[in-house]
This record gives C-alpha cells, structure tokens and sequence, in this order.
C-alpha cells in the first residue's frame, strides 16, 4: 500500500503573523518588518480570515506621493487609487483571500499557488478560522527527502506492488532526487505505468529506466 501524500498540515507554518481590518497603514508596515513577512491575512474579530494585505497594497501609496492622477489615470489604475488613498487593513486588503485547508495536499496547494500565482496561502480551518500559513519554500520540502527514503518506498510501493514476485529483484538506485530502475522484466507494458507510479512518489525529481524485457527490449525515460 502506498504511503498517503503528504499534507499541508505537515509542512504549514502554525504561528502566523496577522492584523485585524482596523490595523493601520505604519502598523501593517512595522509587523510586516517585524516579522519579516511580505504580507499578512487580515482577521475578522473570531480569527476568520477575511483577506489579505501584501507589500504589493502598500506601493501605491508611495507611487502616489509625487503626483495627483488626472482623471484618465485614475479611471485606468483604479485599484491603485483606492490604495493609495487607504489608511486600514481593511480598507487596503485583497478581499475574499484565497485560503487552503490543512487537509488539502501539497500537489493541491501547489496547484492553487500556481493558478493564482501566489506565493503563500493562509491555512484554514472548516469555519474560516486561521491555522497557520504554507509558502512555497514550504511546498518544497519534500525534494529534502533523502535518497535512501525515496529508494525504499519506490522498492515497497512500486517495484513489490506492481512487479510479480520474479521482478522484485529490480535495483533502484536514487541520486540527488533522479530514480534509476534497472534489470530485467517479463512484461515491458508496465513500465510507462511504474514511471508515472514513480514521479507520484513526493521528493523524485525525474525517472530513468534501463530495463530489459523478453526480446532484450531496452527501455529509457518512458513517457510518462
């Protein structure tokens, strides 16, 4: 049986800096230095997470200061000039904040972070309530696997679950992340589906094989 993905819970960072919608414009930028954050979640009075203010909110105030925006620029950067005239959290804040719960997985989480190109996503009980906060640094953890891990659970939940008992005799060998399945199998078809069985293990970086089959078939970096 495979071993179950890993979780956000796992990763997250459970103690999170965060203001409430009433935190003023220097006190946002003293905690987001304090605590050596580029944004912060913005909390309703419960801990609910109602949105989110970033370095990217802040700017506009300073992009502002020089100049008055004739009314074209102001229809054209509207956003900006609302925050650029923003004095709160609330006022300031990217309202709803897409959230993730510490449930998802980290291909989940990282997908969101993807799509929405985002670097980091509060973590979200199922009432909103804030738990901690996952980055991308944090979805990376999973290449500090070492070699030795990945090479077992590849022998257990790969090679001895897909591979009759003759097969079981194929050598994995692991370096800096890469998988090399060598040796000799009986039904080449299963390769493609042990390479993508293999790039699902978190922490491989790539697959490669060099299997031999009935006809001295030999297979290299099958498409997954």
């Amino acid at each position: 049986m495979r071993n179950a993905p890993h979780l956000v819970s796992d990763v997250m960072t459970r103690t999170v800096a965060a203001v409430d919608r009433e935190a003023r414009f220097k006190e946002i930028v003293e905690t987001m230095e304090r605590r050596q954050v580029s944004a912060l979640p913005v909390l309703a009075a419960e801990g609910r997470v109602v949105g989110i203010v970033s370095e990217a909110d802040l700017l506009p105030k300073e992009g502002f200061r020089e100049a008055d925006p004739d009314r074209l620029e102001r229809l054209r950067r509207v956003d900006d000039v609302r925050r650029a005239e923003a004095v709160t959290a609330g006022e300031l804040m990217t309202s709803p904040a897409l959230t993730v719960r510490a449930d998802a997985t980290l291909s989940q989480a990282a997908r969101t972070m993807a799509r929405k190109s985002v670097k980091r996503l509060p973590v979200v009980d199922g009432n909103g309530v804030l738990r901690g906060i996952v980055s991308r640094a944090d979805l990376l953890k999973v290449f500090l696997r070492s070699d030795e891990e990945l090479a077992e659970e590849i022998r257990r939940d790969v090679v001895e679950g897909l591979f009759a008992a003759p097969e079981r005799d194929l050598r994995v060998a692991v370096v800096n992340g890469v998988v090399t399945l060598s040796g000799r199998v009986r039904d080449t078809s299963l390769i493609p589906v042990a390479a993508r069985l293999v790039r699902a293990v978190e922490g491989v970086v790539d697959v490669e094989f060099d299997v031999t089959g009935p006809a001295a078939l030999r297979h290299s970096r099958p498409a997954a």
